[in-house]
């Protein structure tokens, strides 16, 4: 049967523990390994969205947050991380498939795969932002997991890297949108783009901004559509 938001029994975590203090303590009381996973693409309106897993098997120097670093540093940790994780696993979900069942159901269901996917299976799960259910070990969502949790922070980091990768990749095909540079999110590029051009099959088109322009329609300076919705919000 499988467990979710299960809590080890209570202990103090001090502030200073610093990015490993979860990881120590679970540790600590018997659960291990600890596998972290997080997601990259949430909030754009134009390619996959990446949900990677990952199971350190000891400290990474300089490692964070993914947004926190720069794109030259997180290669570099990317590297770090894969060749010297316990394991690790990447779920790439398409923008047809987040188009087909939500954005959300999309994320849950990718976080799940990950960890399935992973080699070896996992102690405990620290997930980003909320709780999944159906995994097969003990788990707890964390609140800005990717800034107080190693093995989430790594997770950031391995999504990240290989969703900018797979945007390049894009860039090269839609080479219009500029998605080498926004990497499917919306600036003033990409909005400028997408009503010349209208979107590309890459795009989410479940995403009212990008429906819009499908339409033909005209978007607002700050990438609402005009009735108040911004690039992450959906139609349902």
């Amino acid at each position: 049967m499988s467990v979710h938001a299960f809590r080890p029994r209570p202990c103090i975590i001090r502030r200073d523990s610093g990015l490993y203090g979860y990881e120590r303590a679970l540790k600590r009381r018997g659960f291990w390994p600890v596998a972290g996973v997080d997601e990259a693409g949430r909030g754009a309106c134009a390619g996959p969205l990446v949900v990677a897993a990952v199971m350190l098997r000891g400290e990474i120097e300089g490692l964070a947050d993914s947004k926190l670093l720069s794109a030259a540093t997180r290669e570099y940790l990317y590297g770090k991380i894969v060749g010297s994780a316990l394991a690790w696993s990447v779920v790439v979900i398409p923008s047809t498939e987040i188009d087909l069942v939500g954005l959300h159901k999309s994320n849950v269901a990718g976080m799940r795969r990950a960890v399935a996917a992973l080699d070896s299976p996992p102690g405990y799960i620290l997930t980003d932002g909320f709780p999944v259910g159906g995994l097969t070990a003990p788990s707890l969502a964390m609140w800005k997991g990717d800034q107080v949790a190693a093995c989430v922070a790594a997770a950031s980091v391995v999504a990240k890297v290989t969703r900018d990768r797979m945007m390049v990749t894009l860039d090269e095909r839609y080479p219009e949108y500029g998605f080498a540079e926004h990497k499917g999110y919306v600036t003033a590029v990409h909005r400028r783009a997408l009503t010349e051009h209208g979107p590309c099959p890459d795009h989410r088109f479940s995403y009212v901004t990008v429906a819009r322009a499908a339409r033909g329609g005209q978007m607002g300076e700050n990438g609402a559509d005009g009735h108040g919705y911004g690039a992450e919000a959906v139609i349902v």
